[in-house]
């Protein structure tokens, strides 16, 4: 039902007019001596990289542009080389930075699923409106994915499965549940 294809969307348009970014990797390490870097993928379909032209590297949070000249995988790990990074110290500097792509790049996904980014945030309730509380994580589970949501000082999953989420609405950020019995204790 969900789709993890990016830790977080990292703010709107800044000074620098980059736009509201998605973190689709991590830089993990420098790879080589002429400035390539491997990519921990932050996306389940690391295959996407190959087709990035272009990025955004985060911090600075505004993100800082960068071509990306070239992409290959060494097994399932991507491999980067960008604009800027012509040397090992330069990927040296790079390790630990977010790779992210605008949120405009981001690929449409089939009815029914949703980007973990756009679940977090949204209000769960039960289809008379009683409040569940306000999703706050997305867990990959073997079988399906599990919604952690937060009620006041409590959390609680919620197993994203068809039979128990109704209807996502992310236009109004809103999410109707009918979970099982005894799941979550509703204060009366």
């Amino acid at each position: 039902m969900s789709e993890t294809a990016g830790a977080a969307v990292l703010g709107e348009r800044g000074p620098t007019d980059a736009p509201s970014l998605v973190a689709v990797g991590r830089i993990v390490r420098t790879q080589g001596r002429r400035g390539e870097v491997r990519v921990e993928p932050l996306t389940d379909t690391p295959e996407r990289l190959a087709e990035l032209r272009e990025c955004w590297l985060v911090p600075p949070t505004t993100g800082e542009r960068h071509d990306v000249e070239a992409v290959w995988f060494q097994g399932r790990v991507p491999i980067l080389k960008l604009s800027g990074s012509a040397t090992m110290t330069d990927a040296e500097a790079l390790v630990g930075r977010l790779v992210t792509i605008p949120r405009s790049a981001v690929r449409s996904l089939p009815p029914d699923h949703y980007y973990a980014f756009d679940l977090v945030g949204c209000a769960v309730e039960t289809p008379e409106g009683a409040s569940l509380g306000t999703i706050t994580e997305i867990l990959a589970g073997p079988e399906h994915d599990y919604w952690t949501v937060k009620l006041g000082d409590r959390t609680w999953s919620l197993p994203a499965v068809a039979a128990i989420v109704e209807r996502v609405d992310l236009a109004a950020r809103r999410v109707v549940a009918r979970p099982p019995e005894g799941l979550v204790e509703l204060d009366a």
